[in-house]
C-alpha cells in the first residue's frame, strides 16, 4: 500500500503561526482546529472572568436553575460558559439552553450542555429574543445570565413580550496579560495571524499589542466583532461570513502566509 503526501490543499495554513486569544476547552478545541489545518496555534488569553460583584444573587439563580425553575436558559458569551463551567452548574433536562450563536453553542457543547435553540440568521442578543418570542407564545420563566458590561437588551425584549426574567450578571470580564515572549513576537512579526472572537478581545489586543507589524492578519469571526475591533482602532483584514471558529480559520487559510519566516533567537 503507497500514501500519498499531504499537499499544501491538505494544510492551508503550513506555516503560519496564529495567536488564540482564549484558553479552557474552547482555546483547545481552536486550537485543535488550527493544528488540522497545519498551523501552530499560540494560544494565549487576553481575557478571562472575574467574579460578579453580586456573587450571591448567582448562587440563588444557579441553585433555582440547578433545581428546575426556569424554563428556558439563554447564554450569550462563550465567557458565560466558562462561568457555568468553573461553577459545576447543572441544567437540569427540563430547562433548555439558547445560544447566541455558533460560538457559544459551541463552547456549550465542550463542557457537556445541550443547546436547544440558536439563531441562525442574526446571532445576536436581538435576534435570540425575536427567536424566542416567536416560539414562546406562553409565559416562561427565563434565566438570563450576562457580563457585567452587557446591556440587558435581550432581558428588556422577553420582559416586553410578557415573560418571567430574572437577569442576572454572572462575571465581570477582565484583561489577561501576555507573557513578554509573547508581546515579542506579536511586534516582531513572528505571529502571523491573531484571532479576534469578541469585543473584548479586540480591546486587549489594541492595548497589549500597541505595535502590530502591518503584514499580521487580524482575524474577526463575524462582521459584528469587526465593527466593535475598527470601533477600538485596529485594521481588521480579515472577517469571516459566519460567527463560528470554521469559517473564520476558513477566511485566514484564503490567505498566503505573510512572509517565510525568520529565525529569532530563543
Amino acid at each position: 500500500m503507497t500514501t500519498t503526501p499531504e499537499s499544501k490543499h491538505d494544510k492551508p495554513l503550513d506555516g503560519w503561526r496564529i495567536l488564540v486569544p482564549r484558553g479552557g476547552p474552547w482555546g483547545d478545541g481552536v486550537a485543535a482546529s488550527l493544528r488540522t489545518q497545519g498551523a501552530v496555534p499560540v494560544v494565549a488569553p487576553l481575557i478571562n472572568f472575574a467574579s460578579t460583584t453580586d456573587q450571591a444573587a448567582l448562587d440563588v439563580a444557579l441553585a433555582q436553575l440547578a433545581a428546575g425553575s426556569y424554563d428556558w436558559l439563554t447564554v450569550t458569551s462563550a465567557t458565560t460558559v466558562d462561568v457555568l463551567f468553573a461553577h459545576r452548574a447543572i441544567v437540569p433536562p427540563s430547562t433548555r439552553i439558547a445560544a447566541v450563536g455558533e460560538t457559544t453553542a459551541a463552547a456549550l457543547q465542550a463542557v457537556g450542555y445541550e443547546v436547544a435553540l440558536m439563531p441562525e440568521q442574526d446571532n445576536s442578543a436581538e435576534g435570540m429574543a425575536e427567536l424566542l418570542i416567536s416560539l414562546e407564545t406562553e409565559p416562561r420563566r427565563i434565566l438570563a445570565l450576562r457580563s457585567e458590561i452587557a446591556k440587558p437588551v435581550l432581558s428588556v425584549l422577553l420582559t416586553d413580550a410578557g415573560h418571567d426574567v430574572d437577569s442576572v450578571v454572572a462575571y465581570r470580564t477582565v484583561g489577561v496579560p501576555v507573557t513578554d515572549r509573547i508581546k515579542r513576537d506579536v511586534e516582531n512579526g513572528r505571529i502571523n495571524a491573531i484571532l479576534i472572537t469578541s469585543g473584548s478581545v479586540a480591546e486587549q489586543v489594541r492595548e497589549q499589542f500597541p505595535e502590530i507589524p502591518d503584514e499580521t492578519l487580524l482575524a474577526a469571526i463575524g462582521p459584528r466583532t469587526a465593527r466593535d475591533a475598527r470601533k477600538a482602532g485596529l485594521p481588521v483584514s480579515v472577517v469571516a461570513d459566519r460567527q463560528t471558529v470554521d469559517a473564520l480559520i476558513d477566511a485566514v487559510s484564503h490567505f498566503t502566509l505573510p512572509h517565510a519566516a525568520d529565525e529569532f533567537a530563543p
